[in-house]
């Protein structure tokens, strides 16, 4: 039988509730699901949580009966605040985090590079905040327990997977004993050991980077902003590199390349972490401040991912689906846009509105984000930890230049996570206008946020199924485009209507958002009434028009979702 802990995590800030595992004996026998997720981390969660607001029930077991140990990921970027916005949790992420939006990079004792992520009066979340991983969990998992479409199963661990035609069948072993669970499809959430991935014996493709990295996060007052620090060839870590960040709760991280030839279990020893904290306040001139140490840990780089995220009825997400380096705040923030996707996506599917192809879609979608993401990650990993030889050279260059040369300081830049454009999408649209546009977001990109008033926004108003955004200072939308809008709805296809540009309510549409100086047009680059912007469920755009008529509107409807 699975004996999961019953220990409290220890944390000098976090205070860890241990949950009541989910026994098979308390509950009537289990008829088949049409969704099971596995693992309870950001992936899994926000999964079950997009399902859920598309009308989807699901079973999300996990093995645990707490929150994960460590702060783990803890900077969280604009797009990933948009998207818990979507699930209901961005309030409470706001309410307890840092948010930022500098980031400096120190080589010998000079700042030789200040970053600066925009932000302006449209956005309404900063570039990026921090918050540590458990109190993200644990605002995730209060959002799953307030929803009845999601059954949440502490204490269940799965031991075997199988499928057989049109199903899947999951055997899950709990502290009173095991029990079978049939599921139409199964959400492989399980991290990056995934042992799903692993017992269906799935490569990645990829890269891993030599050397390890220890995470050190302490307990220590220092005068210091929110931002992202790094420092390059410190004397105490020759040739390595040590990031910086300041986390809510009084707490500070630390993350250092070890030197060439030190084991992890040598790294994590309490003499060594010591030495070398105490070294780096030391350099940094706050040496002798006292500090507790609250969590530490070891990782690698590395860049892999699934080619394909769907194998027959299971699908992989998150870690599970891909390894990023964390340089660039890349891990949950990618897990998050993998959830949004899989959930509207494996929804549409579920309901019978589309068929397996959709998923196809997603895959097809998610794996080139985790190559273009790879892509990046890959030049950060080897700026931030050159391998020896060409990239050794390179690097050190840059280091000695940026002292005194300003043209190569950009280099430091640390290309942060950003969300994936599916420009190549099977889903946008060929016969839209989107090559005429002069502005605006194109065919894949997600939505430019408005400030519509002082605390209403556009994507306050969007979500749920897909959005037509019609510009229009006439009375009514037009009889033809509600036609096809109606017929789409009695299809069962989720689509919002909303009037952008008139001042008063416009019969046809849902919604009417005023537009009186014109802003809202000229950020999504409209000259004229009559255009418009077609979104999927995940905001992203997959036609826009500079003048639609009811053909066009059922062209890319059936694009994306065909009869």
């Amino acid at each position: 039988m699975h004996q999961p802990t019953t220990e409290p995590r220890p944390s000098l800030y976090y205070p860890y509730q241990v949950f009541q595992p989910w026994r098979p004996s308390e509950h009537p026998k289990q008829d088949r699901k049409q969704v099971v997720i596995v693992g309870s981390g950001p992936a899994g969660m926000v999964t079950a949580l997009e399902l859920a607001r598309h009308g989807v029930p699901s079973v999300l077991v996990t093995a645990e009966l707490q929150f994960s140990q460590g702060s783990r990921a803890i900077c969280f970027t604009r797009r990933s605040m948009e998207i818990l916005q979507q699930v209901g949790v961005a309030d409470r992420m706001t309410e307890g985090g840092l948010p930022w939006r500098f980031g400096n990079s120190f080589y010998r004792g000079q700042r030789v590079f200040r970053m600066e992520a925009p932000h302006d009066p449209d956005d309404r979340f900063f570039p990026i905040i921090n918050v540590q991983q458990q109190y993200m969990e644990e605002y995730l998992y209060d959002a799953c327990a307030a929803q009845p479409l999601i059954d949440f199963r502490w204490g269940n661990k799965l031991v075997q997977l199988s499928q057989h035609d049109g199903h899947a069948e999951l055997l899950l072993d709990t502290p009173e004993g095991e029990y079978t669970l049939e599921a139409d499809w199964v959400v492989a959430a399980d991290g990056g050991r995934s042992p799903i991935r692993t017992a269906m014996d799935l490569q990645m493709e990829g890269a891993s980077y030599e050397g390890f990295f220890v995470i050190a996060d302490i307990r220590i007052d220092l005068p210091l902003p929110t931002e992202r620090l790094a420092y390059f060839d410190p004397e105490w870590n020759p040739g390595n590199t040590i990031l910086m960040h300041r986390e809510p709760h009084g707490i500070w991280r630390v993350d250092y390349q070890l030197p060439e030839g030190e084991t992890p279990e040598e790294a994590l020893r309490p003499d060594s972490l010591k030495q070398r904290i105490d070294a780096q306040l030391e350099m940094i001139g706050f040496g002798g401040t006292p500090w507790e140490m609250d969590w530490s840990s070891v990782y690698s780089a590395r860049t892999l991912t699934l080619p394909d995220f769907v194998h027959g009825r299971v699908i992989f997400t998150g870690d599970a689906a891909h390894l990023l380096p964390i340089f660039g705040v890349r891990g949950a923030n990618t897990a998050f846009q993998d959830a949004q996707s899989l959930g509207w996506h494996l929804a549409f599917v579920v309901k019978g509105l589309a068929g397996p192809a959709l998923l196809a879609n997603h895959s097809a979608e998610r794996v080139g984000a985790a190559r273009e993401i790879i892509d990046e990650a890959g030049k950060s990993v080897r700026f931030m930890t050159p391998p020896a030889g060409g990239f050794q050279l390179l690097r050190d260059a840059v280091l000695s230049l940026s002292l005194s040369q300003a043209f190569v300081r950009p280099l430091y830049h640390w290309r942060t996570s950003r969300p994936h454009e599916y420009t190549g999408s099977a889903l946008n649209s060929a016969g839209d206008d989107n090559a005429l546009f002069t502005d605006g977001p194109a065919h894949g990109a997600p939505p430019r946020n408005i400030r519509l008033a002082a605390n209403d926004f556009l994507l306050d108003h969007l979500g749920g199924g897909f959005d037509l955004l019609y510009f229009t200072e006439n009375e009514a939308i037009p009889p033809t485009l509600q036609a096809v809008v109606t017929a789409a709805r009695a299809r069962g296809v989720p689509l919002q209507v909303i009037a952008v540009g008139a001042s008063r309510p416009v019969a046809g549409a849902d919604q009417t958002l005023a537009d009186a100086d014109g802003h809202f047009r000229q950020r999504y680059g409209v000259q004229a009434s009559g255009a418009a912007y077609l979104m999927r469920p995940d905001q992203h755009v997959c036609a826009r028009w500079l003048t639609l008529d009811a053909t066009r509107l059922q062209a890319a409807l059936n694009t994306v979702l065909p009869h």
